[in-house]
């Protein structure tokens, strides 16, 4: 029997990313269950930019509850836990607060079979599908069996997004502001250093282009040592580690364009409606298949047929499918941005 709700926490803990592709499933709960009130349970380093979605009803960082999941489970009026990704802790507590419908993957963990009970069964790894459709398996309960084309998953991200002072100053004396995230925090194969130092080289060419490098403190140290050119060109802005997510957020809607690698930043990028490209290997699990960025303005680059050996080396940053992606083909993508916004004044 097909369940309804009245207030539904989503439990996802990870990484920003992650994250950013489990929005459009709080979208279609809206729609299955009309004044349902969302809560998303995320790490306090996310949570910034979830506030930004129209979807979510509240945020709540689980470093001020972990000491005491049931408690606040039970003095809660939820009705409903998505455990869109395991928790073992959380499923407890669900189970222990008398949480009316607790849905989980049963095919993760032994747990979720044991304190679920509303469980749905996916793998990940053989599903064809990407990670934002992925999500939508959550919803089976709800008698809600359709899997969105990836094309639709972009009417799905509704966000509000406040204007940055601080942003608008940076940007406006530029005609054209480009954002780079060349580092990924780990997470993916990243394009090599030397290919968007090349880029960067060529985009001086185009007048009033403005290339801006952004990430952690420590991504911007790590840029600082080990592509001093890059940082040192007369059109590029390193502005690692100098915002909030909140403000980077607004920085990457008031630009005109990112390029990042499989990584949060991309994600977010696609998923506010910026111009986005995103670069991947064609190795699983990093292909786009599963990962690629979609939005309404977002494309990828994955030019390598098949994988290669640094594809599945642990200690590789880079590998020969990045390479693959040469400079020439990216520079071609921002053209059309360039010449897209001066044909449409944005």
């Amino acid at each position: 029997m097909s369940i309804t709700s009245k207030h539904i926490l989503i439990s996802r803990q990870d990484n920003i990313g992650d994250v950013i592709l489990t929005l459009p499933m709080a979208a279609r709960l809206k729609q299955l269950n009309p004044g349902v009130r969302i809560t998303l349970l995320c790490r306090a380093y996310a949570a910034e930019v979830v506030r930004y979605c129209d979807d979510i009803d509240d945020v709540v960082e689980i470093e001020t509850i972990e000491n005491d999941l049931p408690g606040y489970l039970k003095q809660s009026d939820i009705d409903t836990v998505i455990l869109a990704q395991p928790d073992r802790a959380l499923a407890i507590a669900a189970f222990r607060a008398g949480i009316r419908h607790r849905i989980g993957n049963a095919r993760q963990k032994i747990y979720q079979l044991i304190y679920c009970n509303r469980r749905v069964r996916f793998s990940k790894g053989l599903s064809e599908h990407h990670e934002s459709q992925i999500n939508f398996e959550f919803l089976r309960p709800y008698g809600d069996k359709h899997i969105p084309e990836r094309a639709a998953i972009p009417s799905f991200y509704h966000f509000s997004i406040p204007q940055d002072e601080a942003s608008n100053a940076l940007l406006a004396p530029h005609a054209f502001n480009l954002i780079l995230h060349a580092k990924s925090n780990g997470h993916g194969r990243e394009w090599p250093i030397e290919s968007y130092l090349a880029l960067a080289q060529e985009l001086r060419r185009q007048p009033g282009v403005h290339v801006w490098l952004t990430g952690s403190p420590k991504e911007g140290e790590w840029l600082k040592e080990n592509a001093p050119e890059l940082v040192g060109l007369p059109n590029v802005s390193n502005v690692c580690g100098t915002q909030t997510l909140a403000q980077l957020t607004s920085f990457i809607h008031q630009a005109d364009g990112l390029i990042a690698s499989g990584t949060g930043p991309l994600h977010l990028s696609a998923a506010i409606g910026q111009r986005t490209l995103g670069l991947f290997p064609p190795t699983r699990p990093m292909h786009p298949g599963r990962w690629a960025a979609i939005g309404k303005r977002a494309s990828n680059l994955c030019l390598a047929e098949a994988g290669c050996v640094g594809c599945s080396a642990r200690d590789k940053v880079t590998c020969d499918c990045m390479r693959a992606i040469t400079p020439q083909a990216v520079m071609e993508v921002v053209r059309g941005w360039i010449e897209e916004k001066q044909a449409a004044g944005r």
